[in-house]
């Protein structure tokens, strides 16, 4: 198995939550987790915080408008996202609301869409949607949206100057997102003995 199938194998957080984003509903429901990622909170929150939404079945736009501020913050604080639950409740009611308003749905947004760059101005005139949830969200949708094409993440890039790999590796689907989450699992925290690539990177391994 060569240093891309190693990589490859690894699920990206959308595959663990279970998400299929050639699927229209899908794709809005990674538009949530996204969101939830990109707060300064751990990946294992944003995960169990995701899935109360899906346990209460609030993952579309109409449902979050639906269910309202004070079931939001229940939600939130359900999955231990509580620094930020009072901010993002008031973010996803006023994003589900300003998406429905101003385009009907996710897929008419990027239908609508010039080009990549146009995509992406779309996204992040969201209030609570800035440039971190827009490239975690898109990076995952390479391959599949021809205009998700946001700038690659220097933490893939990190991992990929460890691994020799050349920068146009990070166009192959799912290549990209699983080097962030090698770089955030398992460089960030050291642990280089687990790590499924050990073998491939070139840094002094941390035992």
């Amino acid at each position: 198995m060569d240093i891309r199938e190693k990589i490859l194998e690894l699920p990206t957080y959308s595959q663990e939550l279970g998400l299929d984003l050639r699927r229209e509903e899908d794709r809005f429901k990674w538009l949530l987790a996204s969101i939830l990622f990109a707060k300064r909170i751990s990946s294992e929150i944003a995960k169990r915080t995701y899935k109360e939404f899906e346990r209460e079945g609030i993952v579309t736009p109409e449902k979050i408008i639906e269910s309202g501020w004070d079931k939001l913050v229940e939600v939130l604080d359900l999955g231990g996202y509580v620094r930020y639950d009072f901010s993002t409740a008031s973010n996803l009611l006023e994003i589900a609301v300003s998406l429905k308003d101003k385009y009907g749905s996710l897929e008419t947004l990027y239908t609508q869409a010039r080009d990549s760059k146009d995509l992406e101005n779309k996204l992040l005139e969201f209030k609570g949607v800035g440039p971190t949830a827009v490239s975690i969200f898109l990076r995952e949708l390479k391959g599949i949206w021809e205009r998700a094409k946001p700038r690659p993440s220097l933490l893939a890039k990190e991992v990929a100057s460890k691994l020799g790999l050349g920068e146009g590796k990070l166009e192959l689907p799912g290549m990209e997102s699983s080097l962030v989450r090698i770089n955030l699992e398992f460089c960030r925290r050291k642990r280089c003995s687990s790590c499924p690539v050990k073998e491939s990177c070139c840094e002094p391994k941390i035992s």
